[in-house]
């Protein structure tokens, strides 16, 4: 076990208590503590790649946990209703797609690379930035109705135009020689 392994593990232990904050309404420590986890996968990162203490279970556990915290937090901010059901429904569609399109491909003994595209990491910015937006503004500040529309179509968007790229990627894959 390494030092970037705990330290995404412990990133995993905080996100039901960042659950656990939204649901009763502690703005404040929700948001720092999605701020902690940002950190901590800055650092777990940093130091992976720094000190040559890369492994095959980080490259699992490491966006486990980010996928982790981000679904969790848009299905409590849907729960609480501080955002509507429908942008938790694309977000965590979107990861649930993925996932079975890679189960389906291991099943039938065509497993694929996992490389994330451009556009899958324009939309995890983006899903983290509205993330951390909305729990500021919730801690913070008073919502704005036209942020908060601004930012749900942008991540709604990404996600989706996300989504497609890597079914497509998938089908092609899967229907290659």
């Amino acid at each position: 076990m390494t030092i970037p392994n705990l330290i995404t593990i412990l990133r995993l232990i905080l996100v039901p208590v960042v659950v656990v904050m939204i649901n009763q309404g502690h703005w404040a420590a929700a948001f720092g503590l999605f701020a902690l986890a940002g950190v901590s996968d800055a650092v777990d990162g940093f130091i992976a790649r720094r000190f040559n203490m890369r492994t095959e279970f980080g490259a699992y556990i490491d966006p486990l946990a980010d996928k982790a915290l981000l679904v969790s937090i848009y299905v409590t901010l849907s729960v609480v209703n501080v955002l509507p059901g429908w942008i938790a429904i694309v977000v965590v569609s979107r990861d649930l797609m993925i996932l079975a399109a890679i189960l389906v491909s291991r099943l039938m003994e065509r497993p694929m690379e996992i490389r994330p595209l451009l556009v899958s990491k324009l939309n995890t910015a983006a899903q983290i930035a509205f993330a951390g937006l909305v729990l500021a503004m919730m801690a913070f500040l008073p919502p704005t109705n036209a942020m908060m529309e601004a930012g749900m179509w942008v991540v709604a968007t990404l996600t989706v135009v996300s989504g497609i790229a890597y079914l497509t990627r998938w089908l092609r894959h899967m229907a290659g020689p």
